[in-house]
C-alpha cells in the first residue's frame, strides 16, 4: 500500500481513555465522545457496563471546547453522568437524529453524508465541514442491529488545505469503511474506535466495534497515514487492548502509522 501524503503536518491528538479525545482543526476544538466517570457500574438496556480505570484528566483539564461529536448518547461508556453535564457548557454537539431530538436544543443530529459548515478560527480560508458517516454498532445488517444497540453516528472532518479526518464512533462494519473510503480515501488521519467489545447476551458474544485485525483492515481501507486508537481502554467489556493493537497492526505492516496520541 503506499503511504498517502498528509496535507500538514499531523495535529497533535489528546487521548483520555475510552473513547473520549481532543483535538484542534482548523482553530475550532472538538471532543469526543466524553466520558469522565469514575470506575463503577452502568447499566445499558441488555448488560451492565463496568469502567474500570479513571480518565486521564477531567472536563476541567479540556479547556474551550467548541463540538462534541458524540456517536452516541444510549451508552455510558460513550457518554455517561459527567458527559452529559459538559454538554451544557459546549455551544453544539453532533450527534445521531435520534440522539439529536434526545439532547435538545445544542444538539444536532446528522444523518448519513449530511453535513454542516464552521466558520475557521485559524485564518485558513473557507470553512470547516463535518459530514456524518454510516456507522453500525454490531455484527450485521443496520436494520437488524440498530433495534439492539441504537444509532450510531461516525464523522469526516474537511477543510481547505486541512486534512481529512475520519472518527469511526462506535462501528463495527468494514462494508461502512468501504462506503466512506469511496468518498473520502485517502484519510490523513483517523480516529478509530476498536476494543472488540462484547457481551455474552449480545449478539452471541460477536464484537460490537472494530476488533484490532479489523481496525488494521479499515486503516488500509482508508489508505490512512495516521490511525489514533481509542475506545479499547478503560471498561471490562472492552477484550482487545494495546497490545493487542500494536500486534495487529505491526501484522498488518502499518506499525508507522499508529499513534496512541498524547495522555490525559
Amino acid at each position: 500500500m503506499s503511504s498517502p501524503i498528509l496535507h500538514t503536518a499531523p495535529f497533535p491528538v489528546r487521548v483520555f481513555g475510552g473513547p473520549t479525545a481532543l483535538f484542534e482543526y482548523g482553530g475550532l476544538r472538538f471532543l469526543t465522545d466524553p466520558t469522565f466517570d469514575g470506575p463503577g457500574e452502568h447499566r445499558a438496556p441488555a448488560a451492565v457496563l463496568t469502567k474500570t480505570a479513571a480518565a486521564d484528566g477531567s472536563p476541567a483539564d479540556l479547556g474551550r471546547v467548541d463540538v462534541v461529536l458524540l456517536s452516541h448518547d444510549e451508552h455510558a461508556d460513550n457518554l455517561d453522568t459527567s458527559g452529559r453535564a459538559l454538554l451544557a457548557d459546549v455551544p453544539l454537539t453532533l450527534t445521531t437524529p435520534a440522539g439529536g431530538e434526545r439532547l435538545g436544543e445544542a444538539a444536532t443530529g446528522l444523518a448519513d453524508w449530511q453535513s454542516v459548515e464552521f466558520e475557521r478560527r485559524d485564518g485558513g480560508r473557507g470553512t470547516v465541514t463535518v459530514t456524518g458517516v454510516p456507522a453500525i454498532h454490531g455484527p450485521g445488517p443496520r436494520e437488524e442491529v440498530e433495534p439492539i444497540t441504537g444509532q450510531v453516528v461516525g464523522f469526516v472532518l474537511a477543510g481547505e488545505g486541512l486534512p481529512t479526518v475520519y472518527v469511526s464512533g462506535d462501528n463495527a462494519s468494514l462494508d461502512a469503511v468501504k462506503e466512506i473510503a469511496e468518498r473520502f480515501a485517502p484519510v490523513d488521519t483517523a480516529l478509530l474506535f476498536a476494543g472488540a467489545p462484547r457481551f455474552t447476551e449480545v449478539f452471541d458474544g460477536e464484537v460490537l466495534v472494530l476488533d484490532s485485525a479489523q481496525a488494521a483492515q479499515a486503516a488500509k481501507i482508508l489508505d490512512a497515514g495516521r490511525v489514533v486508537p481509542v475506545h479499547y481502554d478503560s471498561w471490562a467489556h472492552f477484550t482487545e487492548g494495546r497490545d493487542e493493537l500494536v500486534a495487529a497492526f505491526a501484522a498488518a505492516g502499518l506499525t508507522d502509522r499508529v499513534d496512541f496520541g498524547v495522555r490525559g
